[in-house]
């Protein structure tokens, strides 16, 4: 008898929680809706949440499997959230109705790295924001080229030393070396001779960084969780990592800015004030003010640090693997390197980079084949009707697009897996809408690093293809497959590739 009592009580505890993971599916359908059927528990995500697949692929395939909608109605493990296709539908969402849809919605612990440009929310983004944007202008960019150079003219040494006992190199990891030690020197003002020294600290940071871990898709079944248990995304060496690397830059500058003007002055020119303040959007609005704490302070290398140098890293690999493949637009890419170097008395300045209109479409169409963050996210701060359909976005709920699916639209760019760096001519981009192309985001809050990282990539293609090219390996794979384990798009198993000194 207790046992029929216990068979009868685990029925219906079962069924219960069969109940309530399903509570939410049918919510697209009651809103007509039209979305993929979601799976107990998992929503549309199951392939991405058990690592099977790349959360980029997985967004990508409901972008395609319904071709004629402007909205899909999709659940990120339980929770309803709407996938975006239509291209003017984003124009709204990112530029025009901006204010209603300012937070990614992506928030977690304060004292876990959470307060940072790219997670935080609301007033403290618009102030973190305003502050750090003057960071990235082309004066500062033109005074930091000197720094990017030099690690350049150490990468390629490091490599000819390489590849003299190899020439098949894994090149994802190979470049990391050189945007780490970039952005140590531009960000932080660190000689970190990362060709030389042991690199496994800084292999189990990215390691700790860009493995997904399971807090978040927490945060999907439970949005807000994170933040309201105060709860990071990262494990505690990360943020040990980043507070032991503030500390030793302000002991280096004595607590005080120097004059190299690059990210870490202007951290403790704000240090000395104490609070950072927003700019107020009109007369009647009230100041927006940050008291400017030691976990701001961590937030903020943190994201400048990993942002900086990964991002980076990862599209040169795709690209170098894309100009492997195709020698002819390697040979174009060569041909205009030296041509242009020739005029500049081989000075790599940024007017040098500028000159350098076939790598500038180069560059492009690799981001466009391989984008690297993948879905953009925002969360509705008002009820919102989607202009174009009958579909309202409640607030607080998340809207997301997949960059990877309209990337590869043949709407937008025929024949989308061919890699062809002339969609990016004058005449075709403006002829395109410009929701087509997105790697960086778009609007306000698009990624505010966009021009450092095309300057020190351009810089290190340049340095690395004056000396070398790049060739195929019996290892090198005829098509890319994708980490499903990072949370960024990621090559799996790395990109192996023959690098070759030039004649």
């Amino acid at each position: 008898m207790v046992l029929l009592y216990l068979s009868a009580a685990l029925l219906v505890i079962g069924y219960g929680l069969y109940l309530y993971v399903n509570r939410n599916f049918k919510y697209w359908k009651k809103n007509n809706v039209i979305g993929p059927e979601p799976v107990s528990l998992f929503g549309n995500l199951k392939e991405t949440a058990l690592r099977r697949k790349a959360v980029g692929t997985v967004f990508k395939e409901m972008y395609d499997e319904f071709p004629n909608e402007k909205v899909i109605g999709i659940y990120r493990m339980t929770t309803p959230c709407l996938l975006i296709r239509d291209l003017d539908i984003i124009k709204h969402i990112m530029i025009k109705d901006f204010d209603a849809f300012v937070d990614r919605g992506i928030e977690f612990s304060k004292k876990g790295l959470g307060i940072n440009l790219f997670h935080a929310d609301g007033e403290t983004w618009r102030v973190l924001r305003n502050r750090f944007t003057p960071i990235f202008t082309s004066g500062k960019l033109r005074n930091m080229m000197y720094l990017m150079t030099e690690q350049g003219d150490k990468f390629v040494d490091y490599i000819s030393k390489i590849c003299l006992k190899q020439r098949e190199q894994e090149v994802h990891s190979l470049v990391q070396k050189y945007t780490i030690s970039t952005i140590s020197a531009c960000a932080f003002g660190l000689d970190t001779d990362i060709f030389n020294e042991e690199v496994e600290l800084f292999t189990r940071m990215d390691k700790l960084i860009f493995t997904s871990n399971y807090a978040n898709e927490l945060d999907m079944m439970y949005p807000g969780i994170l933040k309201k248990i105060n709860m990071s995304i990262f494990p505690i060496a990360v943020r040990n990592f980043f507070n032991d690397l503030v500390k030793t830059v302000f002991t280096q500058r004595n607590g005080k800015p120097t004059n190299r003007k690059d990210f870490m002055d202007l951290i403790l020119e704000m240090k000395q004030c104490g609070e950072i303040k927003g700019t107020k959007r009109s007369t009647d609005e009230k100041q927006s003010i940050l008291e400017l704490t030691d976990e701001i302070i961590a937030a903020q290398a943190f994201v400048f640090y990993a942002a900086g140098y990964e991002t980076s890293a990862t599209t040169m690999a795709f690209m170098l693997y894309t100009l492997a493949q195709h020698p002819d637009i390697q040979n174009k890419v060569i041909e205009e390197i030296d041509e242009v170097l020739k005029i500049h008395n081989g000075q790599i300045t940024y007017d040098t980079l500028k000159d350098m209109t076939y790598l500038d479409k180069v560059f492009n169409e690799t981001l466009r084949m391989y984008p690297i963050v993948d879905p953009l996210q925002r969360n509705a701060q008002i009820d919102y009707k989607v202009p174009g359909t009958n579909v309202t976005i409640k607030k607080g709920q998340t809207v997301l697009i997949p960059v990877l699916g309209i990337h590869h639209d043949e709407k937008y760019y025929p024949n989308p897996e061919i890699f062809d760096p002339e969609r990016f001519s004058s005449e075709k981009m403006n002829s395109r809408h410009p929701c087509a192309y997105i790697p960086f985001g778009i609007g306000p809050r698009n990624c505010i690093g966009m021009r450092f990282a095309q300057t020190q990539s351009r810089v290190c293609i340049v340095k690395m293809l004056s000396r070398f090219r790049v060739e195929p390996s019996p290892n090198t794979k005829l098509t890319m497959e994708y980490n499903p384990y990072r949370v960024i798009l990621s090559p799996d198993n790395g990109i192996r590739l023959n690098i070759v000194p030039r004649n």
